[in-house]
């Protein structure tokens, strides 16, 4: 009749004092008390109903029954430790499969991908648009990048990358662009201004963070998506509101002016995984971003 294993614990304090003689130093390398250390021995002992080690002065030698189960443990657990430290290059040389919006990836990561490939040669990026939250279990993707923090996905783990701040851009090729650079933030009730349905909140929240009446604000043409709305900015159509780090390059190459201060919206750039596995090339991309969003380094196609 087949018997159920020990406790896993049992096995991996006993395979611990074994190979390093000593309970204490078993403690240590495990991060737990000598006290959960005998303990767990004990109930191993207990569990296979023979004795593991017998005390000799203030040490500990290992019984015929110890070697025994010493010699078969050791085995097990570095096979173990060969598995998971081969799955663990294998994750680090995978690609990692990120989704996010279009615009997020045509203004944005894009420009960046060679200094990200430079700065982070040992990840390797698939790259997904993804317009909406995906579902819960990220069918398809790694993680995900996106403005503005999700709820009531508890599998998730949020990384909080940097605040969103978002403030009006027109073109220098807008009939009124002259005007406009030196106007103040009333001016703009004139003016049939650039939206999206996707972010409908997005004039309204710069406009209450400036104390401008929301009420007295005119929406003109609507986009689907910011990547398109702001394409109309450049063109000299109108003007437009955007997240300051999806517009830094063309305000720095001259394509876009932006006269009034970016606002906070209240959100965040975030980005999302799973809670488990860890996975190292999450935590490596997360500091990546957190720098990258941080500094505000003009890419190639700002400087061209």
């Amino acid at each position: 009749m087949a018997h159920n294993l020990p406790s896993l614990n049992g096995l991996r304090g006993f395979e611990a004092a074994a190979r390093l003689e000593s309970a204490t130093r078993a403690a240590a390398e495990l991060n737990v008390t000598h006290g959960a250390v005998s303990r767990q021995i004990r109930a191993l002992e207990d569990t296979l109903g023979t004795a593991l080690f017998s005390r000799e002065g203030r040490g500990l030698a290992l019984t015929p029954a110890g070697r025994r189960l010493r010699d078969a443990t050791s085995g097990a657990f570095d096979q173990l430790r060969m598995c998971c430290d081969q799955l663990r290059r294998d994750a680090g040389a995978a690609p990692l499969v990120l989704g996010c919006s279009g615009s997020v990836l045509a203004r944005w990561m894009i420009p960046r991908l060679e200094r990200m490939q430079r700065e982070l040669p040992a990840l390797t990026l698939n790259l997904s648009v993804a317009e909406r939250i995906p579902e819960p279990a990220l069918p398809g993707l790694d993680a995900v990048l996106m403005i503005g923090e999700p709820t009531l996905l508890p599998a998730w783990q949020v990384h909080t990358l940097a605040p969103e701040l978002i403030a009006p851009v027109f073109s220098p090729r807008h009939p009124r662009a002259e005007t406009l650079r030196k106007a103040n933030v009333a001016t703009l009730a004139k003016e049939a201004l650039l939206h999206t349905t996707s972010r409908p909140q997005a004039w309204p929240a710069w406009a209450r963070a400036q104390h401008v009446a929301v009420g007295k604000l005119h929406f003109g043409q609507s986009f689907e998506h910011l990547y398109y709305m702001l394409e109309a900015a450049a063109a000299g159509l109108g003007v437009a509101v955007a997240p300051q780090q999806l517009v830094a390059d063309d305000i720095a190459a001259g394509r876009l002016i932006a006269p009034w201060k970016f606002r906070a919206t209240g959100v965040n750039w975030v980005l999302c995984a799973r809670k488990s596995p860890n996975d190292p090339r999450i935590a490596a991309l997360v500091v990546w971003l957190r720098a990258e969003l941080a500094s505000g380094a003009p890419t190639a196609r700002s400087r061209g």
